[in-house]
């Protein structure tokens, strides 16, 4: 699969030829906090408005949780008001891919990390210019990088 990824520099390349990440349950477990789990691998969702990064005005990038492939920039974050960190696209289109959801009586188009299945939320197209599209992402699918630390992905890249 072909992916962006943050050189040393910490700049944003590609796409790049990556590996998938494939772990048993068990090693997801330790991996991730039973909150994380939940959401990440169980395609769950965090409770509205509770989320460590829905306030986060931090310039950077976040990242898979349980790969650290760079999902969504800074530069896409907007307050939606519906409770969950909101962006108008991914750092990439490669960098995401849908799914659909038919869970609960409706469809829905799911978001997924193509590196490793996390499940990161949904996608609607209620979203701001230019995309007019909701990235709507739960907190604990996410790991934030600060700017300056965008080099650090490079290194713990898969």
């Amino acid at each position: 699969m072909k992916v962006h990824v943050y050189d040393k520099q910490g700049r944003l390349v590609g796409p790049v030829e990556s590996a998938r990440v494939v772990k048993s349950d068990a090693e997801w477990q330790a991996q991730l906090t039973q909150e994380q789990y939940e959401v990440a691998r169980g395609k769950g969702t965090e409770r509205p408005f509770c989320g460590l990064l829905l306030d986060n005005k931090r310039d950077g990038v976040y990242a898979c949780i349980c790969c650290s492939l760079p999902l969504f920039s800074s530069d896409s974050k907007f307050e939606s008001g519906t409770g969950w960190p909101s962006f108008f696209r991914p750092v990439a289109p490669e960098n995401v891919v849908e799914d659909v959801d038919d869970s609960y009586g409706m469809r829905r188009v799911e978001i997924l990390c193509p590196r490793c299945d996390c499940h990161l939320g949904h996608v609607f197209e209620d979203g701001p210019p230019p995309t007019r599209l909701r990235y709507c992402v739960n907190s604990e699918s996410l790991v934030f990088f600060d700017r300056e630390d965008l080099p650090k992905l490079a290194e713990i890249g898969v």
